[in-house]
């Protein structure tokens, strides 16, 4: 079972996609350092408190500790609720958040628990070749 997210503060991802006849809406949770344990991961703050956008790693607030973003991020599972739009019929799933070239787009690949169709959450405005 998958849980729906309280809010974007918990998340590093999150998306809401209409995908043919069907929709899925995909989140991954942020993980707890596994170096202290007692804060999330996020990425560096600047002078102001602001969040740098572009960090290529992930530091943990309490300790300091340092992660490179690919590593953390393939580490995580990406958790989705999703209408089916081959079959029509609602489910959920968890992957890997890990992206893989699929007709030269980086997809992320979730398949329906019931018809086992492939349902693409692709990067956004990207379109198949």
């Amino acid at each position: 079972m998958v849980t729906e997210p309280e809010s974007m503060e918990e998340l590093i991802y999150f998306t809401n996609r209409t995908i043919g006849d069907g929709n899925v809406r995909a989140w991954v949770y942020r993980s707890l350092c596994p170096k202290c344990g007692k804060a999330k991961m996020g990425k560096p703050t600047g002078k102001q408190g602001q969040v740098k956008i572009r960090a290529k790693e992930y530091v943990c607030p309490a300790c300091g500790y340092t992660v490179e973003k690919k590593a953390y991020e393939e580490s995580l599972m990406i958790e989705s609720a999703y209408r089916c739009p081959s079959c029509g019929k609602e489910g959920e799933a968890a992957v890997p958040y890990k992206r893989k070239k699929i007709d030269g787009v980086d997809t992320i690949r979730v398949h329906c628990q019931h018809c086992d169709a492939n349902i693409d959450i692709t990067k956004k405005m990207k379109e198949k070749k």
